[in-house]
């Protein structure tokens, strides 16, 4: 900085001198002086500001190119390896099982329908003429255990659907995966910007929540299952109750018609001629 100011002000005193050499009676201006000198002090301050503010622009580049480095071996540090869904098999000796492994890996309600009706045994409809003939009683517990049929084959086709639909997407969602870390272990600098970060973290979230979406349905067909299991057994302890309130109420009765066919017979015993 001092060999440039010291060239300035001896410029700028040849400047004002320079008259000298041809006039004789030659005036100094002190005036003009003071004022070249303020116009050299602002000069030298825009110089060393514009020095400053290119040094500061360069290191702000300096900085952002070292943050959009990634280092060489990320992946080989942090690269893992998980199990992904595969593709359900299983022998079919008598054509029954096949609609079953369908529904397990491709999902649709179709499916699964078709792999309940060739693969579980159905319920037949009771006739209608055979359960009027019943008591109220009877009627109710037939009723009730075609009603848990049902609802086992609705809860059952359903989990059936939901996991195909799951396995059958497993494929695209881990090519999903494979890509994002492919992107986050890149040493591509242009996916390593700030707005290529955040994107890659906003994929991220929305494939756990797609991720946790399908456990909270692999869970929900869970609990449907326990819910039709905990029918049958609510039935089965209403049933056991129900008869034993009917014995309760007619083992009088019972008693009552017996005893007195009892009698009745040994009366008429006691009044044949064999009786004697």
């Amino acid at each position: 900085m001092k060999p440039i100011k010291i060239l300035c002000l001896v410029f700028s005193l040849a400047t004002l001198l320079a008259p000298a050499a041809h006039a004789q009676f030659a005036v100094f201006d002190a005036s003009n002086f003071a004022e070249a000198v303020q116009e050299f002090g602002q000069l030298e301050q825009m110089y060393t500001t514009a020095v400053e503010t290119r040094d500061q622009v360069i290191s702000a580049y300096n900085l952002a190119y070292q943050m959009s480095q990634m280092p060489q071996d990320l992946a080989l540090r942090y690269g893992s390896q998980f199990s992904s869904w595969t593709d359900l098999a299983a022998p079919d000796a008598y054509g029954n099982t096949a609609a079953w492994i369908d529904a397990l890996n491709l999902g649709g309600q179709t499916q699964a329908l078709a792999a309940y009706m060739n693969s579980v045994i159905q319920a037949q409809p009771y006739p209608a003429s055979g359960l009027a003939m019943q008591d109220a009683n009877t009627q109710s517990v037939i009723q009730n255990q075609v009603a848990t049929s049902e609802l086992a084959q609705g809860t059952t086709t359903s989990t059936l659907s939901t996991l195909g639909a799951i396995r059958s997407n497993s494929e695209a969602l881990a090519q999903k995966l494979a890509n994002l870390e492919a992107d986050t272990y890149s040493t591509d600098p242009t996916q390593q910007s700030e707005m290529a970060v955040l994107g890659k973290i906003n994929t991220a979230t929305l494939l756990q929540i797609h991720s946790q979406q399908d456990t909270n349905q692999i869970l929900a067909a869970s609990v449907q299952q326990q819910l039709v299991t905990q029918k049958q057994q609510i039935d089965a302890q209403n049933r056991a109750i129900n008869e034993a309130i009917y014995f309760q109420q007619n083992f009088p009765n019972m008693m009552q018609q017996i005893t007195g066919g009892v009698s009745d017979s040994l009366h008429a015993i006691s009044l044949s001629p064999t009786g004697h």
